[in-house]
């Protein structure tokens, strides 16, 4: 990296930015490239904790006797903790400080997490993990505050959706490893027995080591900011004669209708995921837990396809069809889980897991578009809608000790998922829905700038190329 290249990153600065504009969202490509980099490995920490998550589960019931319902208190504990970040002191954090400061934060909590499953393991508490849990759900609540409006806002706005489902992409291989690392190395030598939950300690020790050394990355890190007034500029060049971003943030419906999809949609990803080794012991004979695991890392492996393909597909199909077409594939397969047993059952919630990919950052990438200086209040109750992850899952699983069947308690996500595919249709029909997302969609913003006749250039890196002059755009 060029020494001039070097110090635009690394150098001396304030937490605090301020609401000034800074031009970081009009960033081209190249420009963003070392910022996102380092915003993506956040992704595969919270996915690589989510999978750990949907394991432990399964093997907590086992190892620490209790009941499906009961073990459903990590679910509630990990996801509980989203609303009170991203509704409460994360966001507060975003629209004082920035996105920096937020991301420091949430790494700090995440790694103090970590650090309580050590007593938790030694005291084979239930509640302790559950705090520990909670305190790590903090983290990450925290850390998607920031980290999914930052990928969405963050360069060219043509490539909103391609950037958050790539970078959610990257999460989703996190969750493959996850599931892995439990069935091969927690539970491969000790099973289900208590002295599986020592590996569990050590595991959680690397992690909080990781994740205090990444803070510290992020201090001396001077990645470009986005402001309330770099998105209120953007809604207003976006929307030519428009100021639907100037309205009071109660009257932003979209944005009230998206988290409310986000909560529906969550809740019903969660709950199956979470009780998807449930599922596949309960109809597949002879499927053990750690089996049932492998089985939990190849679904999230067609999850980490799904969004691959599906960030791919999003380059050439505008984002919201992708998303009508896949959630309404969601709905097929997972309806069909609920009737069909062994591999057609376990088949079935894959096809689920497949095309589930895209809906999450997809939800935030539209519903945070042309709300201008309301995007990280937006942003962050929208991710406060991941609250339906410690809502859901507690339904599902009372549901299914009652009937004892885990398969036919699949109809809760069913329903939920159906609610949520309200937003799907309406931001694909309703001209309030669909104009704005379109609008800023198609935007030429971060690839060409305006010239000093009204017309436009094109833009290399941070190089003005118009009568040969090069002049560094200015960024945080």
């Amino acid at each position: 990296m060029p020494q001039g290249q070097k110090n635009k990153f690394f150098k001396k600065h304030s937490l605090k930015v301020g609401d000034r504009i800074t031009d970081a969202a009009g960033l081209t490509l190249r420009e963003t490239l070392f910022p996102l980099f380092l915003v993506t490995i956040l992704y595969f920490l919270w996915g690589f904790a989510y999978g750990l998550l949907d394991t432990l589960n399964k093997h907590f019931q086992n190892t620490l006797g209790i009941t499906r319902t009961r073990s459903s208190g990590l679910q509630a504990a990990y996801f509980g903790a989203y609303p009170l970040a991203s509704l409460g002191y994360a966001n507060w954090v975003l629209r004082n400080y920035g996105y920096r400061a937020t991301f420091i934060l949430g790494l700090t909590l995440y790694g103090i997490g970590a650090l309580i499953m050590w007593p938790a393991g030694l005291k084979r508490s239930f509640g302790g993990f559950c705090g520990a849990t909670f305190i790590i759900g903090s983290g990450l609540g925290t850390l998607e505050t920031a980290a999914n409006p930052y990928m969405a806002v963050t360069g060219p706005p043509r490539y909103a959706e391609l950037r958050i489902n790539l970078a959610q992409a990257i999460q989703a291989v996190g969750t493959v490893v996850g599931p892995v690392l439990g069935s091969y190395v927690f539970f491969k030598e000790t099973g289900d027995s208590v002295n599986s939950l020592k590996t569990v300690q050590w595991v959680y020790l690397a992690i909080a080591i990781f994740v205090f050394s990444l803070a510290v990355v992020f201090y001396f890190a001077a990645i470009p900011e986005v402001t309330d007034a770099d998105m209120a500029q953007q809604a207003e060049i976006t929307h030519v004669g428009e100021q639907e971003g100037e309205r009071s943030f109660w009257a932003q419906y979209r944005v009230f209708h998206a988290a409310f999809a986000q909560f529906c949609y969550v809740g019903a990803q969660v709950a199956i995921a979470g009780y998807f080794i449930n599922y596949v012991t309960e109809t597949r004979g002879d499927t053990s837990s750690a089996l049932g695991a492998k089985f939990l890392a190849i679904a999230q492996g067609c999850f980490a396809v799904g969004r691959f393909s599906g960030s791919i597909l999003m380059r050439f199909v505008k984002p919201r069809i992708v998303f009508l077409v896949y959630l309404s594939a969601v709905i097929a397969f997972s309806s069909a889980s609920i009737t069909q047993r062994g591999n057609v059952g376990l088949a079935m919630l894959n096809m689920t897991l497949f095309f589930e990919s895209v809906c999450f950052p997809t939800i935030v990438a539209l519903g945070i578009r042309g709300i201008g200086r309301h995007t990280k209040r937006g942003a962050g109750l929208i991710v406060g809608g991941v609250v339906g992850g410690a809502c859901v899952p507690p339904i599902l699983a009372r549901v299914a000790d009652a009937r004892n069947s885990t398969a036919f308690a699949m109809i809760i996500p069913v329903i939920f998922f159906v609610i949520a595919w309200t937003y799907a249709v309406m931001v694909n029909f309703v001209p309030s829905y669909r104009d704005p997302a379109d609008k800023v969609g198609e935007s030429d913003l971060g690839l060409t700038m305006r010239a000093d006749d009204g017309g436009s250039v094109e833009k290399d890196g941070s190089l003005n190329k118009e009568q040969g002059s090069t002049s560094e755009k200015e960024t945080v």
